[in-house]
């Protein structure tokens, strides 16, 4: 007999090799008929997969993060099944579960896939969906697997082969599909109910620019069609307030071929919007004791050499420049070159903490396949900062840290965020992460000490941190749901160290200091992207390209419509006139689709009473006021950064 511990610290003996299904059928045959899979000692497995020693066991549904994935995944297979019966000579790579449904990667050779070819696979997959077949896995030895690709001359799977070690390969069958896959699944097809596949794409094999492209399927399925009726509601708000069609519309920024991939252009309106976030970011670290410095765009080799970036990132950094037999690299961070202004004069522990700001530039070289919008660039705009402290400080210090991000986060009317405590590997200390271990331990139980003290709502993630130490990814979800990460806040142990930072003690001794690395607001590009989904467009007036538009009836009103542009324009109010020889009803319409916030209507009768009627973004016909009212109500929104709602 084996010991079962469920989540609510009850005990079940059960026989030696029983199945997480056998235990959901002795609590309840009901509870069996709805779990997906299971999760023993923090993995997720299939719920048939047998139990041979004492375990730690969740039970998996839709309800969980790893039921959801689960079910994804096995949809992915149930398409590949179906487009392995529409199109026989279809090759596959890879096809994984993502945050919203899932995609599968498949070579189809000359065929073009139309969204009437998804219409058919829909079709397929929900006939496949209702023959109820079982999701099996077998384990197989590699060269067996390698014997049955082989045959098939199938080079993508042949490929993950040669990575895989023998006697930890699985294949997993339903109906007429077998997959090499580590699975887990769901029992069977039956629990795919609502089936949409949303998109086709293009992708490059491994995501490298310079292999085949392979075609890309994107899916989601529901236990039911009402979820995805939902979904399909939310999907088209998300479709209306997709970054890319709003930062075109609204002049935010544009990509253009000879400038190259991934580097924005940020057009008159994107500079205003990332003059105000600067604004407030300065501001807000003046207060909190910042000193701004300004650093080089690109260094010598030697200084990422000894921050151990080169080892650990080259990847992701633009190829050398050599000059006078010296190589130059483009930065992909900005810390380096804050240590080097750190170590430029001496210190004491009366200088401590230091904390140095920049919005530094940096430049990564993301594949071209990853790059996305905003989201996903190759030139960034970073709100970064460095923080020298003591031990002693540090908790202070960090605390601070996420007291700005909380913020900031009211500013924006972010309402949902959690903190993801990102840890290291123990078993890949020396590879992705500094070797040492004990400075791991110690400094990974110092956030999290913050955090709980804080009541920060966090999560812990393992084999996600610095290789210089453990960090916190601030995750934000916008007004319609969708989740981004916005920025960082790291611990480095190993930097200072490696740059021979140093203060001097009260004693007169000599300390190195912990260094803190925050990003509170991220990057231009990544949190514009995320504020114009998030408002839709609809910017608080503050933070508005365009904050007034005045529309004068007719040309005979233009004089007055001048005077009052003066007035705003010297109260330091963004504003513009439209004065085309259009119909009033017209300039609203198109004045609204422009997201400006406010409206001044000019007539007859606001010339003579020198008055402005106001309309505001979304909500109408506010009436008349006086200038001075008007201007004096939007410089206090201005001033205080107030979302218009409030």
């Amino acid at each position: 007999m084996i010991k079962v511990t469920l989540p609510d610290g009850a005990v079940k003996e059960v026989a030696d090799g029983s199945s997480a299904m056998d235990v959901a059928k002795s609590i309840s045959e009901g509870l069996a008929k709805r779990m997906l899979a299971a999760e023993v000692n923090g993995k997720v497995v299939d719920l048939t997969l047998p139990l041979h020693e004492d375990v730690n066991l969740k039970l998996l549904s839709w309800d969980d993060a790893g039921g959801k994935s689960t079910f994804w995944h096995s949809s992915a297979h149930l398409m590949a099944e179906a487009v392995q019966q529409l199109f026989p000579e279809v090759k596959f790579w890879v096809g994984p579960a993502i945050e919203k449904g899932f995609y599968y990667d498949m070579d189809l050779g000359d065929v073009k896939l139309t969204e009437s070819d998804l219409e058919r696979l829909e079709k397929r997959m929900a006939e496949l969906a209702k023959q109820n077949n079982p999701y099996i896995r077998k384990e197989i030895a590699k060269k067996e697997a390698i014997n049955h690709f082989s045959e098939k001359g199938d080079e993508y799977k042949l490929d993950l082969l040669q990575n895989l070690e023998d006697g930890s390969i699985t294949f997993y069958t339903q109906g007429s599909f077998t997959d090499l896959c580590r699975g887990p699944h769901i029992p069977n097809t039956g629990f795919i109910k609502a089936i949409k596949l949303t998109s086709i794409a293009g992708a490059y094999w491994k995501g490298d620019e310079k292999n085949k492209q392979l075609t890309r399927i994107y899916g989601v399925t529901f236990p039911n069609q009402k979820e995805l009726d939902e979904y399909m509601v939310m999907l088209e708000e998300a479709r209306k307030r997709d970054h890319r069609k709003l930062g075109k519309e609204m002049g935010i920024f544009a990509y253009d071929d000879m400038v190259g991939q991934g580097l924005p252009l940020w057009l008159p309106n994107g500079g205003v919007i990332i003059e105000e976030l600067e604004r407030l970011g300065k501001e807000t670290e003046l207060d909190a004791g910042y000193k701004r410095v300004v650093t080089p765009h690109i260094a010598k080799e030697s200084l990422y050499l000894t921050s151990g970036h080169l080892p650990y990132y080259k990847e992701s950094m633009y190829p050398a420049m050599e000059l006078d037999g010296v190589k130059y690299y483009l930065r992909a961070m900005n810390c380096p070159h804050h240590h080097k202004v750190f170590a430029a004069e001496p210190k004491s522990y009366k200088d401590l903490p230091y904390r140095l700001a920049e919005y530094g530039t940096c430049y990564r070289y993301e594949q071209s396949g990853e790059l996305f919008g905003l989201m996903r660039v190759r030139c960034l705009h970073m709100n970064d900062a460095h923080i020298y402290c003591t031990r002693e400080q540090f908790a202070s210090e960090f605390r601070l840290v996420n007291d700005m991000y909380l913020k900031y986060f009211k500013i924006f009317g972010i309402d949902k965020y959690v903190m993801r405590l990102s840890l290291h590997d123990p078993e890949k200390l020396g590879k992705k992460y500094i070797n040492e271990p004990e400075l791991w331990k110690e400094t990974e139980a110092m956030v999290r000490d913050v955090l709980i003290e804080s009541k920060i709502p966090f999560v812990e993630v393992k084999d996600e941190g610095a290789f210089y130490g453990p960090k916190i990814d601030v995750q934000i979800w916008s007004a319609i749901g969708r989740e981004f990460t916005l920025a960082t806040n790291q611990v480095d142990f190993a930097q200072g160290k490696r740059f021979k930072l140093e203060f001097t003690n009260k004693d007169n001794s000599t300390d190195t200091p912990l260094i803190i690395h925050r990003a509170p607001l991220g990057t231009h590009e990544r949190f514009i992207g995320f504020l114009l989904e998030h408002y839709a467009g609809k910017f608080p007036t503050w933070l508005a390209p365009l904050q007034v538009k005045i529309l004068p009836i007719s040309d005979k009103f233009l004089e007055y419509a001048n005077q009052l542009q003066k007035q705003l324009f010297d109260a330091g109010i963004r504003v513009e006139i439209d004065d085309r020889s259009e119909k009033i009803g017209k300039k609203i319409r198109d004045t609204e689709l422009a997201h400006v916030p406010y409206m001044l209507i000019v007539g007859e009768k606001e010339v003579q009473d020198k008055v402005v009627s106001v309309r505001i973004q979304g909500r109408g016909d506010m009436g008349s006021m006086s200038v001075k009212a008007f201007m004096e109500r939007v410089l206090t929104e201005i001033k205080e950064r107030k979302n218009l709602e409030a």
